[in-house]
């Protein structure tokens, strides 16, 4: 623990995933007709997306699971705050043990990790396991690492990554196709989606560092401060992309 304590990612950025406004709306509005449908967001972090899509049809109701108590305490009070808190339920558990309740519409961003590993091909087995709990027609809102272009052997080292761990954009639809889905809407995070995102990550960092300068926790924030712009810079900012899938469960 830090003295005064750093602030978590969550101060600062809306979103955990390169995501503006304007493209929220816009995977919001594909995931219709949403009303009196149970929306189930899967390692929802603070569980923004899932309260705006709550905001966006007042006869959904929700459920957002995921392991970080922090983010969905965070994620309990924003609901509260927008009123929403009669019509979603955040549990700090993990995620795989809701996959045998049925649900309309499955949001699952940045969390495919959550069943597998690189052996076992996490994409691939989260898309079976959420097939599983949707009714044919059912919606499915997958974000996911994608490679815009091959990465180098350095950037793949600076990133700490492996070539396997990610898709192309239209390997990722592919793979969908291929297991129960049919591809409704797609999209890509910009670059300045990524930036945005990233500077948000460390902003809390920064800020702090520019008013605890005499912290003796100082030399270790600005380590991994500068750690952090190392790998974005020189590594993920240009081969890593994120893509967008609206997808629905096929006949």
């Amino acid at each position: 623990m830090t003295d005064p304590p750093v602030p978590p990612f969550f101060d600062d950025a809306d979103f955990n995933s390169p995501l503006s406004d304007e493209r929220a709306g816009r995977l919001v509005a594909s995931l219709g007709p949403l009303a009196h449908r149970r929306v189930v967001d899967l390692g929802c972090g603070w569980g923004e997306l899932l309260l705006r899509v709550l905001e966006a049809e007042p006869a959904a109701t929700g459920l957002g699971v995921d392991l970080d108590a922090a983010a969905v305490d965070h994620a309990r009070a924003n609901a509260a705050r927008r009123g929403l808190d009669g019509r979603v339920t955040f549990l700090a558990e993990d995620a795989g043990r809701h996959l045998t309740e049925p649900a309309d519409v499955v949001i699952n961003i940045g969390s495919s990790h959550i069943w597998g590993d690189l052996d076992t091909d996490p994409t691939a087995a989260a898309l079976k396991a959420i097939r599983a709990i949707l009714p044919t027609g059912g919606r499915l809102l997958l974000g996911e690492m994608i490679w815009t272009r091959d990465p180098t052997a350095d950037e793949l080292t600076t990133m700490g990554m492996e070539r396997d761990q990610c898709r192309s954009l239209p390997d990722l639809v592919d793979t969908t196709i291929g297991l129960g889905y049919r591809p409704l809407d797609l999209s890509q995070a910009t670059l300045d989606e990524w930036d945005r995102f990233e500077s948000l990550h460390a902003l809390g960092w920064e800020h702090w560092l520019l008013e605890n300068p005499g912290s003796p926790d100082a030399p270790e924030i600005r380590r991994k401060a500068d750690e952090h712009r190392r790998r974005w810079l020189h590594g993920w900012r240009g081969p890593l992309g994120f893509g967008y899938l609206t997808l629905a469960a096929a006949p």
